[in-house]
């Protein structure tokens, strides 16, 4: 019994109208995605650039050389004569509150990465932690402001430059994590493989080969975590509560920068209004240099 064969008529051998219909329908859908992500990038571009020429235009007129040597004055409220006080005991907080969170968070956040990526790739340990970090890092951060709150503000009986570094260590913590593990993960196997054909211990292998190597992607992951903490204002307002003079003791209140911007533009007075936003340029100036040169130790890793 012989079987029959039944050929199918290929695509070339289609009636040409139906494949001239369905190209034109490719393009048309083609044409219409490309359009639509035209429209939303230039959404997006319209609004951002509406932000930075609004910041750039309301703060570069009130920046001045007081606004960086000179601390609040409460005596100039509504006195358009007298001379408008500075942002220098917001801006020497901010540095110090900054360091404090970042000297603590960054090495925390290069062990547990490192952990992560060279001891811990598959053990349920492992898993748990890594999940624990990325819950922190998506994690509202006046959670850890309250968390903060709870834990170091109130056995302390009041608000503290430490509690405010506190708070920011813990948001830099899952960042340098995340960073830091990624960037372990791209070393290739044989190198640590040949390190340890020489007869070196693992630790060394990971101090002085996987660090090193890995070193350009570590740095730019720290510097994208000072860059999110400096503007944080939920968890400072729980912990550090700012004030309006220079202050470096670290067991009282301590001002910020994103604070006073906060305060100073629910004031009510054009001369403070004016000082918030010289306060937001500078905090904005200030994110955007620390993220291009991330960007630009990526690019050099690259």
């Amino acid at each position: 019994m012989s079987a029959t064969i039944v050929s199918t008529p290929s695509f070339h051998k289609r009636d040409p109208a139906m494949a001239a219909a369905l190209n034109r329908r490719r393009r048309f859908v083609d044409g219409l995605v490309r359009w639509l992500c035209i429209i939303a990038t230039a959404v997006g571009l319209f609004f951002l650039a509406s932000i930075l020429l609004t910041l750039i235009l309301r703060g570069i007129s009130s920046i001045s050389i007081i606004t960086f040597t000179t601390e609040f004055r409460p005596t100039t409220y509504g006195d358009p004569t007298a001379e408008t006080g500075g942002l220098y005991h917001a801006i020497m907080g901010t540095l110090v509150q900054t360091a404090i969170g970042t000297g603590v968070g960054t090495p925390i956040g290069l062990l547990v990465g490192t952990y992560l990526a060279e001891y811990a790739r598959n053990s349920a340990l492992g898993n748990a932690v890594r999940f624990v970090s990325d819950v922190l890092l998506s994690a509202p951060s006046i959670l850890v402001g309250l968390f903060v709150y709870q834990l170091v503000v109130l056995p302390m009986g009041g608000f503290s430059g430490i509690a405010g570094g506190a708070a920011l260590a813990i948001l830099v913590i899952p960042v340098v994590v995340r960073t830091t593990e990624d960037m372990l993960q791209l070393i290739p196997n044989t190198l640590r493989e040949a390190v340890v054909g020489l007869g070196a211990p693992k630790w060394k292998m990971v101090t002085l080969v996987c660090w090193r190597a890995a070193l350009s992607g570590i740095v730019t992951g720290i510097l994208l975590a000072t860059a999110r903490i400096t503007g944080e204002t939920a968890p400072l307002l729980l912990t550090s509560f700012g004030n309006n003079v220079t202050s470096f003791n670290l067991g009282n209140a301590m001002a910020s920068l994103p604070i006073a911007i906060y305060q100073q533009a629910n004031s009510g007075f054009p001369d403070l209004i004016d000082i918030a936003w010289a306060g937001a340029l500078i905090v904005t100036f200030g994110v955007l240099a620390i993220n291009i040169v991330a960007r630009l130790l990526l690019a050099g890793r690259k």
